[in-house]
């Protein structure tokens, strides 16, 4: 059986990633680094290419070192160390300027950095904190606003159920408003409907009470008129007399002589209806009989 492997783990891991290398690669300066790591670590460097570690420049490619790789996959394969795939180095745990692992985060720019921009003039001086420091006190922060949000969230949620509530309410007192309206018109209907009828009867007894009174002074008219209407005639006969006789029927006539004992016809006083009397302040007077069933409330 094959001896186990006894080279130490750091010789195998990547200066950037610090994990064991895959797919090695090995620069001039004999540098090695992992493919992925080292053409990320150049991405963000434009057109320059130099070490991550001592910062030397190269136009060749690197050159991939098999005898490494082989190291390492005998490593994994004893002891285990294969990362889940994608996870051998994330963008993001990069520092874009040095390429080291971002391990302090500065509380003066609110941002993490690797511990050579800690040392770099742009975070010299800078309070730092470990990262995982940094995410712990993050996800307080971020803690404390979700639970604000969330009781802001609550505050709107009963507040909107408050205006449902409220727009509810709103509809039930429009229809008790509506119902009550209605009955208090129907009130005033009635008595407007019986104050009509009362002095439109009134106005009718009187019309009837006024033309009997006028109907029964002309059957008397008639009467008379028909007595005038006989004496006329029989004076107009005795006119035509030519004799003696003619002083007799006249003496006769002339003694129920109805020219002076009869008085000439005059209207009948209070024969027409005094309209002023049912129209004069017709609706100030109802209105006035209306105070008695009128009541205040508030509803």
């Amino acid at each position: 059986m094959a001896a186990r492997f006894s080279l130490p783990e750091d010789d195998l891991c990547c200066p950037v990633c610090c994990d064991v290398f895959r797919d090695p690669v090995v620069l001039k300066c004999s540098h090695s680094f992992c493919a992925v790591c080292l053409q990320q670590y150049w991405s963000g460097k434009g057109s320059s290419r130099d070490c991550p570690l001592c910062r030397r420049e190269f136009v060749d490619e690197p050159v991939a070192s098999l005898t490494l790789k082989n190291l390492c996959d005998s490593y994994i394969q004893e002891s285990g160390a294969l990362r889940p795939t994608g996870e051998l180095c994330e963008p993001g745990e990069l520092c874009s300027l040095h390429g080291e692992k971002l391990k302090l985060f500065c509380l003066q720019d609110k941002e993490p950095i690797c511990v050579v921009c800690h040392t770099s003039r742009k975070h010299k001086n800078h309070e730092c904190c470990p990262v995982e420091e940094a995410i712990g006190d993050m996800k307080e922060e971020v803690k404390s606003v979700l639970t604000c949000l969330q009781e802001k969230r609550e505050a709107f949620d009963k507040m909107k159920q408050n205006y449902e509530n409220t727009v509810a309410h709103i509809q039930v007192q429009a229809q008790f408003a509506a119902k009550r309206i209605h009955e208090e018109f129907e009130k005033l209907h009635h008595f407007l409907q019986a104050e009509e009828a009362a002095r439109l009867a009134a106005l009718k007894e009187e019309e009837e009470s006024k033309s009997e009174m006028l109907r029964q002074s002309m059957r008397e008219m008639d009467r008379t008129l028909a007595s005038l209407s006989d004496t006329i005639r029989a004076m107009e006969e005795e006119m035509a007399l030519e004799d003696i006789a003619l002083l007799h029927k006249c003496k006769q006539t002339m003694r129920s002589d109805q020219c002076s004992t009869l008085q000439d016809p005059v209207m009948v006083s209070g024969a027409l209806i005094d309209v002023a009397k049912y129209l004069g302040s017709l609706q100030y007077k109802v209105w006035e009989k209306m105070q008695g069933i009128v009541k205040y409330s508030e509803y």
